[in-house]
């Protein structure tokens, strides 16, 4: 019999990811394109006792919104989603647009006005979230859009993603294999934390940081499916040096190439791009915190290997490093808060290096026994 695949990321997303209670409330996040993975989580929360809650997008909603909406309109909080992510237990959100283009051509200024509103929103999740009083993961559900940035057929690219997500029937128990990995991603957190200096070298980046009294996040599939990342956040004050992104930075429709910064005392003292350059300073410029780094990250799936332009799969590419910048995450010990949270990805396969005070732990992509 044919594995059902959607059946089987539901079960990963609603008894890994969430670990669903009984009389727990969650949030279910997509767009009418979703529905099959929305009704299977629908489905199999109820069965475990919990309360789904379907907040539905139309595909075309906010391309809508910028395009006929007011400034007032534009905006108006969302009280549903505030409520809900105030209030409830858990959210699940499906990527699951059909044009990754419908809003490559809203002027910056207006996508700047919304993310004042919805930064509130993205606050509310990490400061619940860090305080243990809010669960949340993020998926996607294959698209032929999705298929097209990654350049793949939409069969092709449905294979990647359930792969990715070790919900294609290769693996008969997907948790313990998800569990598994957040074994060998702690040995290179201890190899991390407790200590002061990082430095990260190579062809396309040379940055200093401190990482004292921060603490390294395991990313196992609890927040991100699929995931495999190590993260935490810089002392503000700390990051100097440059860095050349390998690959390009998407953020809301809009393809920033040739991304390069330069940091002194923690904040970009020069931001250049080959394209889109105007961009990418609007954006940095959106508040105080947009040019501060709330996270540093090591991807470790080795078995995502390509750039797909999204990067939910990404920034987990094995052998890369991703900085965010912007609003970082409290448990890691971030004190940075921003309307954004912008990740930008570096290869690091070849002829380079991360070095924790002085000793050398990670080289060419892989961490060193």
């Amino acid at each position: 019999m044919p594995i059902d695949r959607v059946a089987l990321l539901a079960e990963i997303l609603v008894d890994h990811s969430l670990r669903v209670k009984p009389g727990e409330r969650v949030l279910l996040e997509g767009t009418i394109i979703a529905e099959p993975l929305l009704n299977a989580l629908y489905e199999l929360i109820l069965q475990r006792g919990g309360n789904p809650h379907p907040l539905i997008k139309l595909p075309s909603q906010d391309q809508a919104l910028y395009q006929f909406g007011a400034a007032e309109q534009i905006t108006h909080m969302d009280h549903l989603r505030d409520w809900a992510y105030e209030n409830f237990e858990a959210r699940i959100n499906i990527h699951s647009l059909t044009d990754l283009e419908a809003l490559a051509a809203v002027p910056p200024q207006k996508q700047a006005l919304r993310e004042q509103v919805s930064g509130k929103i993205l606050s509310t999740q990490l400061k619940r979230s860090a305080a243990k009083e809010f669960k949340w993961v993020t998926t996607l559900y294959p698209t032929a859009a999705y298929a097209q940035q990654a350049g793949m057929s939409l069969e092709e690219y449905q294979d990647f993603v359930f792969a990715a997500c070790l919900a294609d029937g290769r693996h008969a128990d997907p948790a313990a294999e998800w569990q598994s990995r957040q074994t060998w991603q702690a040995e290179l957190i201890s190899r991390l934390e407790g200590h002061d200096k990082v430095e990260i070298k190579g062809p396309n980046v040379d940055l200093a940081f401190s990482i004292k009294g921060r603490k390294f996040l395991n990313s196992h599939g609890r927040r991100n499916m699929p995931d495999g990342e190590i993260h935490s956040s810089p002392v503000e004050d700390s990051v100097d040096g440059w860095v050349r992104f390998s690959y390009p930075a998407i953020r809301k429709g809009r393809l920033v190439e040739g991304v390069e910064l330069t940091f002194q005392n923690g904040v970009v003292a020069e931001a250049r791009a080959e394209g889109n350059q105007d961009y990418l300073l609007h954006i940095i410029d959106s508040d105080p915190g947009a040019r501060r780094v709330g996270e540093i990250a090591i991807g470790t799936n080795y078995a995502i290997q390509r750039f797909t332009g999204n990067i939910l799969f990404d920034e987990k590419i094995g052998g890369t490093f991703h900085l965010a910048l912007g609003s970082g995450y409290p448990e890691s010990g971030s004190q940075n808060t921003s309307s954004i949270h912008w990740d930008m990805i570096c290869d690091l396969r070849e002829d380079s290096q991360i070095l924790v005070d002085g000793e050398l732990i990670y080289q060419n992509g892989k961490a060193l026994d």
